[in-house]
C-alpha cells in the first residue's frame, strides 16, 4: 500500500518500489518557480538515497506535462541583479543534474505539453515515453534568453546538429518528431501512456539494480574519457560487479534456470 504525499508544488508516492512523482500546478500547466525547484531537488537527492526505491517516473497533473517557468515568478527575476540570477540558475542546473544522475533509471511520462524548461526535465530521464498529444518547445530565444541549463542533456539525447535545429528555430516540436529526433522513446495514445510506463517499469525490475545504477555511470563517464582512460575504468568495474553479491546472484540464477532474488 503506498502513501502520497504532497509538497506546495508537487506530489509523490512510491508503490511496488517505484518513487511517482507529479508536478501538482493543473492551473497553470505545472510551470515551475522557485518553489517547485527547491521541492524536486529535495525529493530527488532522496529518492537517490532509498533503498526500497528501484525507479523513478515523473509526470504531471491535469493535461500537460510542464509548461516552463512560472510567468509571475520569471517577472520577479526580471528585476533581478546579476548575483541573483546566478543563484537561481545555479539551484536549476543542480536539479537536472540531480535528475540525469541519479542511481536508478528514471522514466518521463509525458503527458502533454513540455515547453522550455519544461522540455529540459523531460530530456534529464533515461526513458521518454509520451502521449502522442505531446509537444516539446525550447522557445527560449523569442525571449532574448537560451536554454541554458538543461543544453547539455538535450544534446547529449539528440545529437549536436538536432539540438541547433531546436535551439535557434524555437519551433514547436510534435510528439512523433520527438520520436524521429530520439528524443523520446516510446510514442503511445494517451490511454496507454500508464500501460506503456508499466511494461518499461517491469523491463527494468527484471535487472539487478546495482547493475542499473554502474550503467548509469558508465553513461555519464565513459563518453568524457580518452580511451586509455576508459580502458581500466570499464575493467574495474566488470570485476567489480562479478565479485559483488548481485553479480554472484546474477549469473549463479542463470546457471540455475532461474529468476535472480532481485525479481519478485
Amino acid at each position: 500500500m503506498s502513501k502520497e504525499f504532497i509538497y506546495k508544488t508537487i506530489k509523490y508516492s512510491v508503490k511496488n518500489k517505484v518513487a511517482w512523482v507529479t508536478l501538482n500546478r493543473p492551473e497553470i500547466h505545472n510551470a515551475f518557480n522557485e518553489t517547485m525547484i527547491g521541492e524536486l531537488l529535495e525529493l530527488y537527492q532522496t529518492i537517490g538515497n532509498m533503498p526500497d526505491v528501484r525507479v523513478a517516473v515523473i509526470t504531471g497533473a491535469g493535461k500537460s506535462f510542464c509548461a516552463g517557468a512560472d510567468l509571475n515568478w520569471m517577472g520577479g527575476v526580471i528585476k533581478y541583479s546579476y548575483e541573483q540570477n546566478l543563484n537561481e540558475s545555479l539551484q536549476l542546473a543542480e536539479l537536472f543534474y540531480t535528475m540525469y544522475s541519479l542511481p536508478k533509471p528514471t522514466i518521463a511520462m509525458v503527458n502533454g505539453a513540455a515547453i522550455g524548461g519544461g522540455a529540459g526535465m523531460v530530456a534529464v530521464n533515461d526513458f521518454v515515453i509520451a502521449s502522442d498529444q505531446a509537444k516539446f518547445s525550447f522557445s527560449e530565444v523569442k525571449l532574448g534568453l537560451v536554454p541554458a541549463c538543461i543544453s547539455p542533456y538535450v544534446i547529449r539525447k539528440v545529437g549536436e546538429n538536432r539540438s541547433q535545429e531546436l535551439f535557434l528555430s524555437g519551433e514547436r516540436m510534435d510528439a512523433q518528431k520527438a520520436l524521429q529526433f530520439g528524443f523520446a522513446n516510446q510514442v503511445v495514445p494517451t490511454e496507454e501512456l500508464k500501460a506503456a510506463v508499466d511494461k518499461q517499469i517491469d523491463q527494468l525490475m527484471s535487472s539487478g539494480p546495482n547493475a542499473l545504477a554502474i550503467c548509469k555511470d558508465l553513461l555519464e563517464k565513459v563518453p568524457q574519457m580518452s580511451l586509455e582512460q576508459a580502458k581500466k575504468y570499464t575493467a574495474e568495474a566488470i570485476a567489480a560487479l562479478r565479485v559483488s553479491d548481485e553479480g554472484q546472484e546474477g549469473m549463479q540464477a542463470f546457471f540455475e534456470k532461474r529468476k535472480p532474488k532481485w525479481v519478485e
